[in-house]
């Protein structure tokens, strides 16, 4: 019996660069509610930008979010990872000397960003419809670092290795969508969270079911009863799936029967 149903945003629920649900979703999210079976939204994006897509449901899901560096449910924090100050202003640095790469931060307070390049904000504006403050000095925001993301529009194939191979020792480094490598608190991923939310919640992993795309989706997708990757994901990711689908809403309609 599936009672809980975890699933990745970009690339899974948002298809082709889409920043905006099929609408029908909502309705079938509330339909499985009735039945017993509770959604949560997993994502590397930050909390509002999440809870802004599922607007017309907002309060009726959980959310895993900043790949697993917040977890909320019902409005209050379940989990939450930070990275260590020293550390996450070694990768911002290393991130404004890598050229072609923006920086964003992730904290509770919010995003923030630099004001350098015109490209990047307009992109976060107005396709990502992210909410996100600008300063002047990043390194100098006093609050604790939840997750640090590099944009690269020439797509990750031109730094992820970079940045791997200069913190893949002291940091989760990973994936996150076409354009974005994100750096996650020690000991927070999907699969962590996912995990803690289910124990808040006395659903056992059997009962999960989980959906993902990418390699910050890996975790998620073993620790679900059932996990499953999306045939357009990153090469690799279906070895650790149980299953591929075209869409998640294939799976969901299946369940309301």
């Amino acid at each position: 019996m599936v009672r809980l149903i975890a699933s990745d945003l970009d690339g899974t629920l948002l298809k082709d660069g889409s920043q905006e649900l099929n609408p029908e979703l909502f309705d079938m999210i509330m339909k499985l509610k009735e039945k017993g079976i509770h959604f949560a939204a997993a994502s590397g994006r930050h909390f509002q930008s999440i809870r802004d897509l599922f607007f017309p449901i907002k309060d009726e899901i959980s959310y895993i979010t900043e790949n697993g560096s917040l977890t909320l449910h019902n409005g209050a924090i379940i989990t939450k990872g930070t990275i260590e100050r020293t550390l996450g202003q070694e990768i911002i640095k290393s991130i404004q000397a890598k050229e072609g790469c923006n920086v964003m931060l992730s904290t509770e307070q919010g995003l923030f960003v630099e004001d350098k390049d015109a490209r990047f904000l307009d992109f976060l504006t107005n396709t990502m419809k992210y909410e996100y403050q600008v300063t002047d000095n990043i390194l100098a925001i006093p609050y604790d670092y939840l997750k640090i993301a590099v944009c690269n529009f020439d797509g990750t194939d031109a730094f992820a290795d970079h940045f791997h191979s200069l913190f893949s020792s002291r940091i989760g480094v990973v994936t996150s969508g076409n354009i974005w490598v994100d750096f996650i608190a020690p000991n927070a991923n999907k699969g962590s969270s996912l995990l803690a939310l289910l124990d808040h919640l006395g659903i056992t992993r059997e009962e999960c079911i989980a959906f993902g795309d990418q390699f910050n989706d890996i975790e998620m997708l073993q620790v679900a009863g059932k996990g499953y990757a999306m045939t357009t994901c990153a090469k690799g990711v279906e070895s650790y799936a149980d299953a591929q689908i075209d869409s998640v809403e294939e799976i969901l309609k299946k369940l309301l029967l």
